[in-house]
């Protein structure tokens, strides 16, 4: 597997650093995260007009660009580098992967189209109060009702749920277990049953949301009782994207680290010709390049729907996080008391390295699921 990416694929990747660059400045971070949608609409709108990235991943029989996933890996990076608000990890990723993995022919062609053009803002609800992350713990009760289906249950730790337009709710058929019985359904954001309330967050930057599901009605995607599997790849393929994101959100700590390592004099000298920091820096770097090989490697097997990608998802998954908060510590550490300021950017970046770990099952349920997965 060649690992280099294309010069289309660096071509994208400028463009999209140009553009993160400009509308995701710290100063606008800061603004989007004190207010309770976590993000601007107006840009949203902008980065779907200007570059499409809703799209990216959506086959063109549903409104898409039809791109792979190594180019939505890439996007990741570029906005995990900035720490950018939105909703496009939800909406993008865990939404629009559910209904493609899930949804019947007829679901897609009416869902994806308004994801993919970004007028409509999707999320998946998976985790309940209990935080975890393994499909077989569904708690959330799918029943037949009056022709159709209705959803009882609470579901937490969701993406952007509080803003959602639809939300793809995980749930399970009365009487099964385990994998067994797990059905995906939409809802609308405003259904009546439906309560949310937004979160308190360590990680700001990005808003999570409680949603409590009293006799929902709702629409299938698929065959209830047999989307397990579909949950499962979207999780897999979703855990390979915030691998991604970690990866561009940990390469920026390690450059602004290395910058202020050159420029900060101490005792006559600048800090980065003392060994002590030379070491953090290089293992940094090295954090950071094993990070990047795991999650390219990751993206370029979900790119070929490859069966390596449950294995694969998980390590990545596992490595970057911990790539990531290690970088992300060192950080703190290099630029010293100044970065334990509310005033300094490092503290945005070590929640951030926090929250990413924690999300879709922090290293060590990952490392057990990978242990599962290869029969150790």
């Amino acid at each position: 597997m060649n690992l280099a990416p294309t010069p289309e694929q660096e071509d994208f990747r400028r463009s999209l650093r140009r553009f993160a660059d400009d509308h995701f400045d710290a100063k606008s971070v800061r603004r989007w995260m004190a207010g309770d949608m976590g993000f601007d609409p107006v840009l949203w709108r902008k980065m779907g007009a200007e570059l499409g990235l809703q799209a990216i991943w959506i086959p063109e029989a549903y409104g898409g660009h039809g791109f792979g996933f190594v180019e939505l890996g890439i996007a990741l990076e570029e906005l995990g580098r900035r720490l950018a608000g939105g909703p496009f990890l939800a909406s993008a990723v865990l939404g629009a992967g559910a209904i493609l993995n899930a949804g019947c022919e007829e679901r897609k062609r009416a869902l994806l189209p308004g994801i993919a053009s970004g007028e409509t803002i999707a999320c998946l609800a998976v985790s309940e109060p209990d935080g975890c992350w393994e499909p077989g713990a569904l708690a959330t009760e799918a029943r037949a009702a009056d022709g159709g289906w209705r959803l009882d249950g609470v579901k937490s730790f969701v993406l952007d749920g509080h803003v959602a337009d639809l939300v793809v709710v995980a749930a399970r058929l009365p009487g099964t277990g385990g994998e067994e019985g797990i059905a995906l359904f939409t809802v609308p954001g405003d259904a009546p049953g439906l309560s949310r309330t937004l979160l308190p967050s360590l990680d700001e930057t990005r808003k999570q949301a409680r949603l409590a599901l009293d006799g929902v009605q709702a629409e299938p995607l698929g065959e209830p009782g047999r989307d397990g599997p579909a949950l499962v790849k979207t999780l897999d393929q979703a855990a390979i994207a915030l691998a991604c994101e970690m990866v561009g959100a940990a390469q920026l700590v390690l450059d602004v680290s290395v910058e202020y390592a050159k420029t900060r004099v101490q005792f006559g000298r600048p800090i980065g010709s003392f060994q002590a920091i030379k070491h953090k820096c290089a293992e940094m770097l090295l954090s950071v390049e094993t990070a990047r090989s795991a999650a390219t490697y990751a993206a370029r097997t979900a790119a070929l729907d490859s069966g390596e990608v449950p294995i694969v998802a998980s390590l990545a998954k596992a490595h970057c996080a911990e790539a990531f908060f290690h970088c992300a510590a060192e950080c703190l550490q290099i630029h010293g008391g100044i970065a334990f300021t509310w005033e300094h950017d490092a503290h945005l970046y070590l929640k951030r390295a926090k929250s990413s770990d924690l999300l879709l099952g922090d290293a060590t349920f990952h490392r057990e699921r990978l242990a599962r997965r290869i029969v150790l």
